[in-house]
């Protein structure tokens, strides 16, 4: 067995080339892959989040305005903005035209906060002033 142990816990590593553990979750089972690896952080449900809590605050926007105009309950878009709900696509698409933010833009917001916590250089293909022509500034 691999005597190098698993970077949280004391208990050792599970040899390379194993495959992943599957795991019982909510009466369904999913694959989970426990290799550590430098991007096992990166949640999708984290960044997207952050993304839509970072659009809603720069327009000065209150959740109770947001969650009222994409009709969905205050609780459940906080907890989506904090990364503890998995937003579907219609519930996104939904907060995305409260927030007047296509979500083109959000999800491009997405894919490049993830690459730059990858480690990977992506070209930014959007110019500057188109973004500032839409008022969306994400960063």
């Amino acid at each position: 067995m691999n005597n190098v142990t698993h970077p949280r816990t004391t208990r050792p590593a599970r040899p390379v080339g194993r495959a992943p553990m599957r795991q019982a979750s909510a009466g369904r089972s999913a694959v989970v892959d426990t290799t550590a690896s430098k991007h096992e952080n990166i949640l999708l449900r984290r960044e997207i989040g952050e993304v839509l809590r970072s659009v809603r605050q720069h327009q000065g926007r209150t959740l109770r305005e947001v969650s009222s105009q994409a009709r969905v309950s205050l609780g459940y878009l906080s907890e989506v903005e904090r990364g503890q709900k998995e937003a579907s696509s219609e519930l996104l698409a939904s907060i995305c035209q409260a927030l007047d933010a296509p979500l083109s833009t959000v999800l491009r917001e997405v894919s490049d906060r993830i690459a730059v916590a990858e480690g990977v250089a992506v070209p930014d293909t959007v110019p500057d002033e188109l973004v500032r022509q839409q008022g969306l500034t994400l960063r």
